[in-house]
Parts: C-alpha cells; structure tokens; sequence
C-alpha cells in the first residue's frame, strides 16, 4: 500500500510556508518507484504522431523484459503528470491500444492519437513500420544509464 505525502499547512507571510511546499513535494517525489519515472522520462521524448510499444520502452530503459512494469507505471502516473506525460503513445506489440483496465481509457487512448494524426486500421491496429518511433539518440540512452545504472 502507498503512502499518500502529506503537505504541512503554509505560514502566511514567512518562508516556513515554501519550505514545508517544498519538502511535501521532494516526499512525494520519493514515493514514485525510480524505473517509473525513467519510463516517464522516456515517454516524453516520443514525438507527436509516433507511437512506441511497451517492450520497446523497457528494452530502451535496459529492462527488455520488463514490459508489463512500463504498462504499470503508465496506469500508476500520477495526476498532476497527466498533461506532461504523452501516455497515449505508449500501445501493445501488436499496434493495438491495450483494453486492460480503465473502461474508458483505450477509447480516450485511441481519440487522443488520432488526434496526433496517428492512422488505425479498420481492424484497430496501428501499422508500426509507419508510426513507431526509432528512439532517442543513443547519446541520451547512454546518459541515462550513467545517471541511472541498474
């Protein structure tokens, strides 16, 4: 079970008030798993239009078999990361949007790349050899594995 950080209540003239807003939200920071927020780290980086497969992300970020973890941390990303994180570029190997749980979201998933000019077929599938994208540069990837060494 996760726990929720709490923020201490704000002084009303003296900087007590932005040193509790700044430790409540270093506290909440610490709550979201470091491999969550490598794949939204990534996530970002997918341009508008293009569309990357959860093996795809965890294979980036090191973790090649870890693709139900990215999935995870995507259904995990918090609210206030919502317009931050381009979520709906994340699909299935197969180019389909997942159906796995929210009810409403693979319809929002679907809405929200096609208004990216993302194309389905009539089957549902997104063709990956046109939109899936090849990646960050390699320099970044290294990067990344510096800072963040598994």
């Amino acid at each position: 079970m996760r726990r929720r950080a709490t923020a201490t209540p704000r002084a009303s003239s003296s900087g007590a008030g932005k040193a509790g807003a700044i430790r409540s939200r270093r506290s909440r920071h610490a709550l979201v798993p470091e491999f969550h927020r490598l794949v939204y780290r990534l996530v970002r980086k997918v341009p508008r239009g293009k569309v990357v497969t959860y093996g795809q992300v965890a294979a980036i970020l090191g973790q090649p078999r870890a693709a139900r973890a990215v999935g995870q941390a995507l259904r995990m990303l918090p609210s206030g990361l919502l317009k931050v994180v381009p979520w709906q570029r994340v699909i299935n190997a197969a180019g389909r949007v997942s159906i796995r749980g929210d009810v409403y979201r693979p319809d929002l998933q679907r809405e929200l790349l096609e208004a990216e000019g993302v194309r389905f077929a009539r089957t549902g599938k997104v063709d990956l050899k046109r939109a899936r994208w090849a990646g960050p540069s390699r320099e970044w990837v290294t990067r990344l594995r510096q800072e963040f060494p598994y």
